[in-house]
């Protein structure tokens, strides 16, 4: 299955190294080349946008491109390189303000909904500030030593599994304000939709106790983990993911105007949105067409539903006599290689609250805030989709939104209780 694009690998697991930091040569020149292929994925992503596309704020939830740009290399400048060199001169002392996102321990910021409204610095000011920061980060890559190099390579670490994490939002929030311009605009005229396995069938998930969580091989967030026991009732799971034809049943059927398929708040907000159909769905001409990277397309029946919410992924499970799975029997079935297309495609809803683990604990200082104070009214969603950078899924990944948001790459599969 293609990706947006060509995207680099971030192995982390070859570029942290046992009893961190390296020290030689040769390792440092591996944290080099992974934050030079970090920084250019999201020059590279940004580069179709003109300097309009880039300033642009098409809702609350999104920001525009060039947010994003100088948002995680505020990131790099505000964790990693004003604690660790004394003589760095910041690039300007109105930027930690416009680009803080929501680390209140890092100062004052600019409101989030208002991103859209600032039109100065422009496109090239990023640009510049962008290639400012990251000498002083390569700077501190070859020269950083001393009791303070573990805690630099570890945020340098952390730094660049967030660009990845913005590299997708900067996709999915681009989508969002072409769908509600009327002209279609196109993003990648050569994008194509993703194929999708046909593995066929349900699978048995083993029931019984099963360990979920990070286990300490290669980079996780702070999410993650612990790693602790959970236990699985007899649960059977897709292996396929929910397609645009079985979608289109459950719409013909009635889905979308029977009540007693959705929770209460999500059938309030169906009559308050005027949902009746999955996001950037249109009709024209008597027949569906979808808003995609390449523009308007028609809907393709054998390509999984994209772009639905938690209320509509509950409502077709109910209407399909399943239910969405837990995030354990995910994990399980997917640690098992019982399911098709669990990465690269879209995200998998999951029916579980996005909460701690036990024993969770976040991490002092404005790191801490990175995931810890989310875990209120929100669900998980697992794997990965088209727009997530190579390297960047794995098996434990949380990723996690409010109920009604469907602008993300967000899908469905199935489970069914033995």
């Amino acid at each position: 299955m293609a990706r947006v694009a060509a995207l680099p690998v971030l192995q982390t697991n070859v570029i942290t190294l046992k009893g961190r930091p390296g020290k030689t040569g040769e390792h440092r020149a591996a944290w080099t080349q992974a934050f030079r292929a970090v920084r250019a994925e999201t020059e590279k992503r940004a580069a179709p946008l003109r300097p309009e596309d880039q300033i642009i704020q098409s809702m609350p939830d999104a920001s525009p491109a060039k947010w994003h740009r100088a948002h995680v290399t505020w990131f790099f400048e505000q964790f990693l390189v004003v604690p660790h060199d004394p003589s760095y001169k910041i690039f300007d002392e109105r930027f930690p303000f416009l680009f803080n996102s929501y680390y209140v321990a890092a100062g004052p910021r600019h409101a989030r909904p208002q991103r859209g409204l600032i039109t100065r610095p422009n496109s090239e000011e990023v640009a510049a500030y962008r290639a400012h920061v990251d000498a002083a980060v390569e700077r501190l890559i070859e020269n950083i030593s001393g009791p303070k190099a573990e805690e630099f390579f570890t945020v340098l670490e952390i730094g660049l599994h967030h660009e990845q994490q913005h590299q997708e939002l900067l996709i999915t929030d681009i989508l969002h304000a072409f769908a509600q311009n009327p002209t279609n605009p196109v993003y990648d005229a050569k994008w194509r939709p993703p194929v999708a396995r046909n593995a066929g069938g349900y699978a048995d998930i083993p029931s019984g106790i099963h360990a979920i969580g990070h286990d300490g091989d290669g980079y996780c967030f702070d999410n993650e983990g612990p790693r602790h026991e959970v236990l699985l009732q007899p649960v059977r799971i897709a292996r396929d993911l929910v397609t645009n034809a079985a979608w289109l049943e459950f719409m013909a059927d009635g889905g979308y105007t029977t009540p007693s398929l959705w929770l209460s708040d999500g059938w309030n907000m169906r009559e308050a949105e005027g949902w009746q159909a999955p996001g950037y769905w249109q009709m024209k001409d008597g027949a569906w067409f979808s808003m995609t990277l390449a523009g308007l397309k028609a809907v393709d029946p054998d390509a999984p539903v994209c772009h639905v919410n938690y209320y509509e992924a509950d409502a077709f499970a109910r209407w399909a006599n399943k239910h969405l799975p837990t995030e354990a029997e995910w994990e399980v079935a997917a640690r098992l290689g019982l399911l098709a297309d669990a990465d690269g495609i879209v995200w998998q809803w999951t029916r579980s609250a996005y909460l701690p683990y036990p024993a969770y604990r976040a991490a002092e200082g404005a790191l801490g805030e990175y995931n810890g104070k989310f875990m209120i009214n929100q669900m998980v969603l697992r794997g990965s989709s088209l727009a997530t950078p190579a390297g960047h899924e794995r098996v434990t990944y949380r990723n996690f939104f409010h109920p009604p948001a469907r602008w993300q790459f967000s899908g469905v599969r199935l489970a069914e209780y033995v």
